[in-house]
């Protein structure tokens, strides 16, 4: 019997060669168990050392049934669905990547502003249906000098997006309740609240992550104030957006469209019912905005090295808790 046991909640990254280096010297059993019921998770992981999740939840209900687990790693950045307090008030680390993939993020939402922006999507589905294009396809394309791109949230990702923004050519503006307007500004961008971010922008990035005060923050209210013409991009949580209000408003013609690699109801496969599915001037993505060989290679590695460092009771360098502080008090 292995000295330390290792859950893994989906199969779909393969470990085992990045496995073998972090856990050298230490006698380690792998357990998978993909997309796991809250039952299933209880009676596999019930006895293991450390969990590494991909966008699964673990409740409190799940976590309190651990009997040894040292650690829970979120694999990526995202850590909604983690009960982080239940964590910790039962003596275990909660870890993730932060760092790993947010170049790869910032370059899918450029991609994806300048594919909704210049109408590429729907070029090219009438270029291979038909073998040629209207011009009317592209109506009302802008060029960034006149434009504005804003940014909702300015942390590592949306910062290397307003960069990149910069670059090209767009007026940038950003907002986040984090940072004050004078350290927006000396990042060379310009401060504004978040409503003037969405009745100004012709390009309305996120970049927040999943909270309570986050849900549905782009709400239909809030897509109602969009200026006309407008493009929504969003590569961080699908339940930032009221996707009904959303679809509605493209279909209507009122928004230009939208470039969409987070929605509703992830993991689980998009729904034929979802209402941005089939829609031409929406150009969607699985989630796979994090994704490069090196990010994934950058990803295991960093993961793995600390629920290393936790099995053998080291503090893990990515831990965004701190379960010492109530075992010492």
């Amino acid at each position: 019997m292995a000295s330390y046991k290792v859950v893994l909640t989906n199969s779909a990254v393969p470990l085992a060669e990045e496995a073998e280096k972090a856990f050298l010297g230490m006698d380690v059993e792998f357990v998978t168990v993909d997309a796991p019921t809250e039952d299933e998770l209880i009676r596999v992981a019930g006895d293991a050392d450390a969990i590494i999740a991909l966008a699964e939840p673990l409740s409190r209900r799940v976590i309190d049934s651990l009997s040894r687990c040292r650690s829970i790693t979120r694999f990526g950045i995202g850590l909604d669905g983690v009960d982080i307090d239940a964590a910790t008030s039962n003596g275990m680390w909660v870890t993730n990547v932060p760092d790993s993939n947010y170049r790869e993020v910032a370059v899918h939402a450029i991609t994806l502003a300048l594919s909704v922006s210049r109408r590429i999507a729907s070029l090219d589905q009438a270029m291979h249906r038909d073998g040629t294009a209207s011009l009317a396809l592209a109506a009302g394309t802008r060029r960034p000098d006149d434009q504005t791109f804003g940014l909702l949230g300015i942390g590592r990702i949306g910062r290397r997006v307003a960069s990149m923004a910069s670059a090209i050519g767009y007026h940038v503006q950003a907002y986040d309740p984090g940072v004050s307007a004078d350290d927006i500004r000396a990042l060379g961008f310009v401060p504004v609240s978040f409503d003037e971010l969405v009745e100004t922008s012709d390009i309305l990035s996120l970049h927040v992550p999943l909270l309570e005060s986050t849900r549905n923050i782009i709400s239909s209210a809030v897509i109602d104030r969009m200026p006309a013409g407008a493009a929504l991009i969003n590569v961080s949580r699908g339940g930032l957006v009221d996707e009904g209000a959303l679809a509605a408003a493209i279909r209507s013609g009122r928004l230009a469209g939208a470039g969409i690699d987070a929605r509703e109801g992830e993991p689980a496969p998009m729904s034929v019912t979802n209402p941005l599915r089939g829609l031409e001037r929406v150009v969607l993505t699985p989630h796979s905005a994090h994704y490069s060989v090196e990010s994934l290679a950058e990803t295991k590695s960093k993961a793995l090295d600390d629920v290393a460092r936790a099995l053998r009771g080291e503090s893990p360098i990515y831990a965004v808790n701190d379960p010492l502080s109530l075992r010492i008090g």
